[in-house]
């Protein structure tokens, strides 16, 4: 996955806020994580990525296409995949926190640490 950083401290002066560009590669994806206290929304502009969470013992795929929108809440364990054989997925993702905070886990439903 190649980001691109495009809003944050670094490029325009933003104290909470980061934006930037994801171009994930065709059959890739991305190990089982949580972002923290950050919440994250994506924004799906090319590609069919799906998005993995666990809901119980199961594990739920978000399938989306382009002009689909994916909130991933604070804490909240997931993995991103661009299963197509030969198309590049490109999402444009913002943050709550200017430091890309990933915390990656063994699985889905590892537990997680949260503060108190």
């Amino acid at each position: 996955m190649v980001r691109f950083e495009a809003v944050s401290g670094k490029t325009v002066g933003s104290e909470r806020l980061w934006m930037g560009r994801t171009h994930v590669a065709p059959a890739t994806g991305s190990g089982d994580h949580h972002h923290g206290e950050a919440e994250t929304a994506i924004y799906v502009v090319s590609g069919r990525p799906v998005f993995v969470f666990a809901d119980g013992d199961a594990e739920v795929r978000v399938q989306t296409e382009p002009g689909d929108y994916i909130f991933v809440p604070p804490y909240v364990p997931h993995r991103e995949e661009n299963p197509s054989p030969d198309e590049e997925a490109v999402v444009v993702i913002a943050r709550s926190t200017q430091e890309g905070i990933v915390v990656n886990l063994p699985s889905l439903w590892a537990e997680v640490e949260r503060p108190a």
